[in-house]
């Protein structure tokens, strides 16, 4: 099926998404025309997360130039967070590495892989919920296929940085289909069957529709204040068994043990954010990486009860009926409102199991705004 201009499919029987589908003759996003891509830019304000089919040779500077184009205010830097991506002490120490002519590219993924983009042998981890969570599934569980959420985040660096706008996922090497897992709820006993990896994600409309009218008022006169290099803060510290937030123990990091950090750079972002092509609100917070939160009428929330508020209201969007897994295919180009949606890695691999992805978003030059 071919069309004259770019058309965006509703995806099927999905709380949230939609498949582009290209014009005629064009096999590269980034060679779309003006009135095109700004037609691909409205659906992923639109339906929050596109995909693009076929895209298995996409080249990592056309995803860069497509990532980019999304947000004409983002500069010429790298990743959205490299200096915490590569701290050692980050919790995302090991998530990735830099496409060495493409440095805003990031490579994850699973297993060793060889000759890939310029880099002779490239081993990936993929991030499990064994390493971050303090309550982890038993073997037994996890032979009967069970997984976890991974993280519900926002990509951003939280410091220093704005959170961009639009993240771009392609899928290289991704597992069949035919293999299944199940997201396993432990405080209700729902369960998520999903294809081995998927990505999932959830509106921060729909979680702001799921507030009470109380709530939402609340929300809209909320600055959600975040940690001075956040994925560092928490790395001692370990997550709930949905990836929302953080279990209060105590042990994050002090703040003068961390790395040289500035008043100025720490994040401070209104709890709830407008779409600018809807009007929609969208309830988009960082569970895991709060610090505080700050009430229009002079309350402030430490961190635990900060994030006892934010799992509170940020809990029922995660509920199994809300969320859309992507079951990938090689070749999927995912693009993805990250200031529209939260999202989360899920999934287990064997030892001699393989994943290979690209991702890139690029941090905004401006914060996102509340029109309230």
């Amino acid at each position: 099926m071919t069309a004259d201009t770019l058309t965006a499919i509703p995806l099927p029987d999905a709380p949230l998404g939609a498949t582009i589908q290209l014009p005629t003759g064009i096999t590269d996003p980034a060679d779309l025309n003006d009135a095109d891509f700004q037609k691909l830019k409205e659906a992923l304000m639109t339906y929050s997360v596109v995909v693009i089919p076929d895209q298995a040779k996409l080249k990592p500077s056309s995803q860069y130039a497509i990532t980019k184009r999304m947000d004409p205010s983002c500069g010429e830097g790298a990743y959205g967070h490299s200096k915490e991506f590569r701290h050692k002490q980050s919790v995302l120490a090991k998530d990735g590495h830099s496409v060495p002519h493409q440095p805003q590219v990031q490579i994850l993924g699973q297993g060793t892989h060889y000759n890939h983009e310029g880099v002779d042998q490239l081993t990936l981890t993929h991030p499990i919920h064994d390493t971050f969570h303090k309550n982890v599934l038993t073997d037994e569980e996890k032979a009967q296929g069970y997984t976890r959420f991974y993280r519900w985040h926002i990509d951003s660096a939280l410091y220093g940085l704005s959170p961009p706008v639009c993240t771009t996922l392609l899928g290289i090497d991704v597992p069949p289909s035919s293999k299944h897992q199940k997201v396993k709820y432990t405080d209700t006993g729902d369960e998520l069957e999903l294809t081995q990896a998927a990505t999932c994600f959830v509106s921060g409309a729909n979680a702001f529709k799921l507030l009470s009218p109380e709530d939402q008022k609340l929300a809209l006169e909320s600055t959600v204040v975040y940690a001075p290099h956040p994925y560092i803060f928490i790395s001692p510290a370990k997550a709930t068994d949905d990836g929302l937030t953080m279990v209060s123990e105590g042990k994050e990091m002090d703040l003068e043990k961390l790395p040289e950090w500035e008043e100025s750079k720490v994040k401070r972002l209104p709890m709830v954010w407008t779409n600018p092509v809807t009007g929609e609100h969208h309830l988009q917070a960082h569970g895991c990486c709060v610090h505080k939160i700050e009430r229009k009428n002079g309350e402030v929330l430490q961190l635990e009860d900060a994030r006892k508020e934010l799992y509170r209201i940020m809990r029922p969007n995660i509920d199994p009926k809300y969320v859309y897994a992507h079951s990938w295919k090689a070749g999927d180009l995912v693009l993805f409102h990250n200031q529209g949606v939260w999202h989360s890695v899920t999934g287990q691999f064997a030892p001699d199991e393989k994943r290979l992805m690209h991702q890139c978003n690029i941090a905004s030059g401006v914060d996102p705004v509340c029109n309230a």
